[in-house]
């Protein structure tokens, strides 16, 4: 091994998160690390049904991820989200201004996990 190459680790692929057993499906975790969501908003209804939406999300898909509600002003311009609702996924900005349906926050779900 080289003096600038990193040794690689041997993990294997957790169980599928669309729950089908498939391993190509592309929504297993391959990292076993822990998925954040969070839902940044001011408290309207817009909101509040994106964080009840994600929520669904994550107990359909079967994720060990907590779903958190932000309404701090300086916490979410930190993330310089421009529009609200808005979606973050692993500190990732990855949706703003629109209330996704639980079966579009699972596809982004999925592509942040593969």
């Amino acid at each position: 091994m080289g003096l600038f190459q990193r040794k690689k680790e041997s993990v294997g692929p957790a169980p599928c998160a669309c729950r089908k057993g498939r391993a190509d499906c592309g929504t297993e975790r391959r990292t076993g690390g822990t998925l954040t969501v969070k839902v940044l908003g001011m408290g309207c209804a817009s909101c509040q049904e994106q964080f009840e939406q994600a929520k669904r999300a994550v107990k359909d898909m079967g994720l060990a991820a907590q779903v958190e509600y932000i309404t701090d002003l300086q916490k979410i311009m930190a993330y310089s989200a421009m529009s609200m609702p808005a979606i973050v996924v692993n500190e990732k900005v990855v949706s703003t201004g629109k209330v996704l349906k639980a079966r579009e926050v699972e596809r982004l779900l999925a592509q942040m996990e593969g």
